[in-house]
């Protein structure tokens, strides 16, 4: 990873802890940049695995995976950047240890936990975040095996993918999610749900939902599953026809949710997916103690997009209620915290200490540098932002005191820490592949699957099948 005639430059050790999108795609950018340094990259992450969001926070059967994954896999398969999974930033490592060991240092931890909906009620058994239940069939290695599935009929609260991928889930049969990665315990819990109905409810109106065309058209191609629409949701004020004139996509999914609805898509299933505009969520009902129903306002178009209330209240009888409405970065061991953003306060990627001014040698990259807003793909030039700031300081900052490769494995070595390198992580995808090619050719209803792969769950389980490669 050195330059030609390396020796005559400075070094520059950099330390990236999330090896998500964003931690690569930072990875990624600094290595291709123009400088003027002998330069070094360290990945950590607290998981065994990297991909971070792609592997834990996206739908098994989401169309697009495939494609980041071997994005990344590429970038991490070059030889010039070190990965060290299961390397839990606050526990195994300090920020003090970081500051020794390298000279600078990009956050990039993202965002993990759902924002919190203040509603009454939301506390009620059956009420659940969507970024907890993604972690379940995502087979998050820190995540109970079992999630409660006995609603027959489910709220999703949202307008967004993740909505999208939590109802798609929730109503999709169980076997035809045997072709993804789906965790064997996933499975078994999703093939004994007794959903019938999923009901998707956003705030706004059918030309401002924030979801993307592929994602809204992978609803019509699950099996089994009639999708219905409702006309007293289908409202547009003047800023919907401009949207609807001016932006290509808003116009696309206008037109599937039109044509929908025209179509009554109602083919007798065994299970509905019913998505419901204009409605803002006031309370989660229950009895003893669980949900048994969700209460909303209807809402109006105000002529700008946005909405105002009408008054009128609709109660649904649902059992279970997942909010959807956004994720929410946690602070971060070390160094400063917005609780209102959940970000870590920063000017363009440079963290910034209690008086607002830039800590030297200290970053921030995607989701706990912006929030948790836009697609994975934003990420890229988030990370070009922060990585041309840490080079323009980078003759500035104060050299690592122990900067030598095999120190930070030495002192992981010291601490007992089980980490898994790049190396580790080509066994465990080779060892769930094998898993896959092992469960053989299957027998559903929607005919025969071959599974790709198997995702391995427990944490140890996964360091175990990544530790018998050679360190890096």
């Amino acid at each position: 990873m050195s330059q030609t005639n390396s020796t005559a430059l400075r070094p520059l050790r950099v330390a990236i802890i999330g090896a998500g999108p964003a931690g690569v795609y930072a990875a990624d950018i600094l290595t291709k940049a123009e400088r003027g340094f002998d330069l070094s990259i360290d990945l950590f992450d607290r998981y065994p695995a990297p991909y971070g969001l792609i592997r834990y926070g996206v739908a098994p059967d989401h169309p697009r995976i495939k494609g980041i994954v071997k994005a990344l896999h590429k970038v991490l398969d070059r030889g010039d950047i070190r990965f060290f999974g299961n390397v839990d930033y606050g526990t195994d490592l300090h920020l003090d240890d970081l500051r020794t060991h390298y000279d600078a240092v990009v956050f990039a931890t993202g965002a993990i936990r759902d924002a919190d909906l203040n509603i009454p009620g939301i506390e009620l058994e059956g009420s659940y975040g969507a970024a907890d239940f993604v972690s379940w069939y995502d087979g998050h290695p820190d995540v109970d095996r079992h999630w409660p599935l006995q609603a027959r009929e489910v709220a999703v609260i949202g307008n967004g993918n993740v909505a999208l991928d939590v109802a798609r889930v929730l109503s999709k049969h169980a076997d035809d999610l045997l072709s993804t990665e789906i965790p064997a315990n996933v499975y078994e819990g999703l093939k004994a749900s007794p959903v019938t109905d999923v009901h998707v409810f956003g705030r706004r109106g059918p030309a401002q939902i924030k979801f993307t065309p592929l994602e809204l058209r992978e609803l019509s191609h699950s099996r089994d599953v009639d999708i219905v629409l409702y006309p007293e949701d289908f409202e547009f004020d003047a800023a919907s026809d401009e949207a609807i004139k001016t932006n290509n996509q808003v116009k696309t999914m206008v037109n599937t949710l039109t044509n929908w609805l025209v179509e009554e898509q109602d083919t007798g299933a065994s299970r509905r997916l019913h998505l419901h505009f204009l409605h803002n969520p006031v309370e989660v009902l229950g009895e003893d103690g669980r949900v048994s129903g969700l209460r909303f306002e209807r809402q109006e178009l105000d002529g700008t997009g946005n909405v105002r209330g009408t008054g009128e209240i609709v109660d649904y009888p649902v059992q279970a209620v997942y909010r959807a409405i956004g994720y929410f970065g946690s602070a971060v061991d070390g160094v400063g915290y917005d609780g209102s953003t959940g970000t870590i306060p920063n000017a363009g990627g440079r963290v910034l200490d209690e008086s607002g001014q830039p800590v030297p040698g200290l970053y921030a990259t995607g989701w706990i540098k912006r929030g948790p807003v836009g697609l994975i793909g934003h990420t890229k030039g988030d990370a070009l932002e922060t990585i041309t700031l840490l080079l323009e300081d980078a003759a500035s900052l104060e050299p690592a005191t122990a900067p030598e490769a095999e120190a930070i494995t030495g002192l992981l070595g010291s601490r007992g820490v089980r980490y898994t390198t790049w190396e580790g992580w080509l066994a465990l995808d080779a060892h769930e592949r094998a898993l896959g090619e092992a469960a053989g050719t299957l027998q559903t209803e929607a005919g025969p699957v071959t599974r790709e792969r198997i995702k391995v769950v427990p944490r140890e389980d996964m360091v175990d099948a990544s530790t018998p490669a050679v360190r890096a």
